[in-house]
């Protein structure tokens, strides 16, 4: 901003009063002083804001004002709340160094001033950001060069501006990684995914305990050819700090301009995926096809070459793996291509070696084995946040191989991956995630059975139990769970119910009583602790 600038419409009620020649100087911050020798700690381009406590006569103003134009300063501001209207003395000093002098009348505060400079350097420098980030938008786009996170670094050097680039799941993809919590970035990225379900226009705003984020989706381009074009679940987001509905036009299009490179690097980095999508879609097609375990290995280790070569400095040890997981997925209640988007943007973050396949509403995902054990509890936890995204009506369901040594034992994973995402799809929730350890336990045998089966069973058995809860209140349902976890004790039972034995045989009589059954006999109680993990 310049000088006269604060003499506008819409600007604090000041007072030119002398050097009216130079308003035309550039404005780049504001200092208050009441100090006698300011002068250290002035940089160049300060507004100077004073009380007059300094001055105590005529020479006090000369002094002053030299030190002011020797440090830099392009304007001095004087404020008459203290000392009265402006002493000619100053104003003649000003004159004689060419030094705009602007009247502060006792009405207006300092903060006033301060904060009006404030925004509108601010807002000018945002213009120029906001033109750096549109070349370079360009530049990415055309060249296909890198560098969010040399974008982000110079707007949080220049501009005091915090800015992110996460995943769906939360990973990080550009930005200060260590101001975000991963407890932060799960609650911003789940409420990105919720306000873009709900449609709501961005950019969204999220309140955390360490204050206010605002969420801009960058979706791959509209004219992405991926699978996962549109699919807010595999979008990327722009976290920015602060509210960006109460800035300054000029600083909000910087935001816009910004969402619009990270957009364009998104689609930058798919674009570099169509070679590995294919060799994915390949190996699926040899899986299914039951091929020949070399030719199989073949493409295995083009899949390991080609991430040696393109995403790690060691090619060699990139060449080949121990051993391979196989992930079945499915998704219900979502766009076709969602899951296999999902996937791609999930694991991305924890390995450059996965090769994810499907169409449709499926994908399977062929990944180095990592050491310890097959992690389907982690898997789980990586795609919670997505539940935000998904609604009542979406799921996603995943199956985990245990570890194929081989080539040739990639067929059975897949099989033992696809068995093993029945069984979580049997069970309740968004994302479930069954490993290969279910795959030896009767959740196996429950998993197979025919649904409208698996209801007849449970409702011949649990109903009458379920009913008379309803009506009489009672706690049949959990007094047989509870039994069924004793292995039958009284004793233990009671006591994890907190209630006497005898109440205890009450209940289990009742329940023999409206089943028929006999909680004694090993079938029975079989019987029904299936009933009860079909509910």
């Amino acid at each position: 901003m310049r000088v006269r600038d604060l003499l506008a419409p819409g600007a604090p009620r000041l007072r030119l009063l002398a050097a009216e020649e130079e308003l035309d100087r550039q404005v780049s911050g504001v200092m208050t002083t009441d100090l006698h020798d300011p002068g250290r700690y002035l940089h160049g381009g300060e507004l100077v804001l004073t009380g007059m406590l300094w001055r105590s006569g005529p020479a006090d103003s000369e002094r002053f004002v030299r030190t002011l134009a020797a440090g830099g300063a392009v304007a001095l501001a004087a404020g008459e709340a203290e000392v009265g209207p402006v002493p000619e003395d100053l104003i003649e000093a000003c004159r004689r160094h060419r030094m705009p002098l602007l009247a502060v009348p006792d009405d207006i505060a300092f903060g006033t001033v301060t904060e009006f400079i404030g925004r509108q350097v601010s807002a000018d420098r945002a213009a120029d950001l906001a033109a750096l980030v549109d070349r370079h938008r360009l530049l990415v786009s055309a060249a296909g060069g890198g560098g969010l996170d040399a974008v982000l670094d110079l707007l949080g050097g220049d501009l005091d501006l915090d800015c992110w680039v996460l995943t769906p799941t939360g990973a990080v993809i550009a930005g200060p990684a260590e101001r975000l919590t991963a407890e932060d970035r799960d609650q911003l990225v789940r409420a990105h995914l919720a306000a873009q379900r709900q449609r709501r226009r961005p950019p969204h705003r999220a309140r955390l305990a360490g204050g206010t984020y605002s969420l801009l989706p960058a979706p791959a381009s509209a004219e992405h050819e991926a699978p996962q074009a549109g699919s807010p679940l595999a979008d990327w987001v722009l976290v920015v700090a602060g509210d960006v509905t109460e800035w300054t036009t000029k600083r909000q299009q910087l935001a816009e301009n910004l969402a619009r490179l990270v957009a364009a690097e998104r689609h930058r980095r798919d674009e570099g995926r169509r070679l590995r999508r294919r060799l994915a879609d390949e190996l699926l097609a040899l899986l299914r096809r039951d091929a020949d375990p070399a030719e199989i290995g073949r493409a295995l280790y083009a899949s390991s070459a080609m991430a040696a070569r393109y995403e790690s400095p060691e090619p060699r040890s990139h060449a080949q793996a121990d051993s391979w997981l196989v992930l079945s997925a499915e998704g219900t209640g979502l766009p076709d291509g969602t899951v296999r988007a999902v996937l791609e943007e999930a694991l991305g973050g924890t390995t450059d070696r996965a090769l994810v396949a499907g169409a449709g509403s499926g994908a399977v995902v062929v990944l180095p084995a990592p050491p310890g054990p097959v992690p389907a509890d982690a898997l789980r936890e990586l795609l919670a946040p997505l539940e935000a995204g998904l609604g009542s009506e979406g799921r996603i369901t995943l199956g985990v191989s245990a570890p194929a040594a081989e080539a040739g034992g990639l067929r059975g994973a897949l099989e033992e991956a696809r068995h093993a995402r029945r069984i979580a799809a049997a069970r309740v929730g968004r994302v479930c995630v069954a490993g290969p350890e279910e795959l030896a336990s009767h959740v196996l045998l429950l998993a197979a059975v025919p649904d409208e089966v698996r209801r007849a069973f449970r409702s011949r058995l649990l109903d009458k139990v379920i009913s008379y809860d309803i009506e009489h209140q009672a706690d049949l349902v959990r007094t047989l769970e509870a039994f069924l976890r004793s292995d039958g004790s009284w004793t233990r039972c009671a006591g994890q119910l907190h209630v006497h034995v005898n109440t205890l045989r009450y209940r289990i009589g009742r329940i023999e009583e409206l089943t028929g059954r006999d909680l004694s006999r090993l079938e029975d109680r079989v019987d029904f602790y299936l009933a009860l993990e079909l509910a």
